[in-house]
């Protein structure tokens, strides 16, 4: 009995040990990240463990309401973004591009990008790495069950997930969050 006793509190010792170290060697590392990280990968390790799936939980996901069509919900995100100060700054139709190399019929998914170049432009002054966020795209895609959804990158990984953002940057890039989140919702229930 006196060996296992021995043999536990040798164990809770060194993991003890383990522990101050940690706090020692990473505690002014973490000192620096974004007081939201905790938060925001808290949310996307949970949305990992409940699917299995990284894109999913790195993505936000909006059904599109029935009765509507594409050429509504399309029409629908380039006027909530021209009204919300957003430019709308090109589309690839990826149902076509399949449809020209396979000869056959392909289901609807195409990629709508969304742009404000000021914000870009800080982005950009502050980390060439974030032009791989750039422009903001929302998919809209027909799935196999031919309902549509919306689909757009969770931008607080980017925003949250490390070392804060400059003040003036975290609020412009928060309110470009916003805003592509805000044209999804609107768009997914027809407004205009």
């Amino acid at each position: 009995m006196n060996v296992i006793r021995n043999l536990l509190a040798a164990v809770g010792l060194l993991m003890l040990a383990a522990l101050v170290a940690g706090a020692v060697i990473l505690g002014p590392k973490l000192a620096e990240l974004d007081p939201k990280l905790p938060q925001v990968y808290a949310e996307f390790a949970k949305r990992l463990l409940e699917t299995g799936d990284p894109g999913v939980a790195m993505t936000w996901a909006v059904p599109v309401e029935e009765g509507l069509g594409v050429d509504d919900v399309v029409g629908s995100l380039k006027s909530l973004a021209t009204s919300k100060n957003l430019l709308f700054v090109g589309e690839s139709p990826f149902y076509k591009q399949v449809e020209a190399i396979t000869g056959e019929h392909y289901r609807y998914v195409n990629f709508l990008s969304f742009c404000d170049a000021q914000v870009g432009k800080m982005m950009l002054e502050y980390r060439d790495h974030y032009s791989g966020f750039m422009p903001c795209r929302i998919a809209l895609v027909e799935g196999r069950d031919g309902k549509l959804t919306l689909y757009s990158m969770n931008l607080d990984l980017m925003i949250h997930g490390g070392k804060p953002l400059p003040p003036e940057l975290e609020t412009q890039a928060l309110r470009v969050r916003d805003t592509i989140r805000a044209i999804m919702d609107g768009a997914a229930a027809g407004e205009f």
